[in-house]
């Protein structure tokens, strides 16, 4: 299998050296992304509505590659405060379908935003 880059316009641009997203067959796991316009550079205030475009910047880079959120197995979230996670938790629930995917949750130390998500994500196909 050959790793191929995931890149779209409509999720903020990579900061270093690395990749929005990578596909390794029918799995897709995307770089952690934070709250930043992916035009505007804005950042949302709360956490809730930084959650928020934290996974439409995710969601655009899985639209990418062919997937939605209803195709993510498996979250990692990064609160720079957990005492947030309850304003996070909520936000975060209006995006995903049940099954809700797996997730860790972890405190992180985080560079001007309160909220950063990376996921992975595939889609078996009918010959798998």
């Amino acid at each position: 299998m050959t790793r191929e880059k995931i890149s779209t316009p409509d999720a903020p641009q990579p900061a270093g050296n690395y990749s929005q997203g990578i596909r390794l067959g029918n799995l897709v796991w995307t770089a952690g992304f934070g709250p930043q316009h992916p035009v505007t550079g804005e950042i949302p205030e709360s956490v809730a509505d930084q959650t928020r475009r934290a996974l439409r910047n995710v969601e655009a880079t899985l639209a990418e590659a062919g997937l939605d959120l209803g195709d993510v197995v498996k979250t990692t979230v990064h609160l720079a405060d957990l005492a947030d996670f309850a304003e996070f938790d909520a936000a975060y629930g209006e995006f995903f379908p049940y099954p809700k995917p797996a997730r860790t949750t972890v405190g992180s130390q985080l560079a001007g935003i309160k909220v950063e998500i990376d996921v992975v994500a595939g889609r078996l196909t009918i010959d798998d």
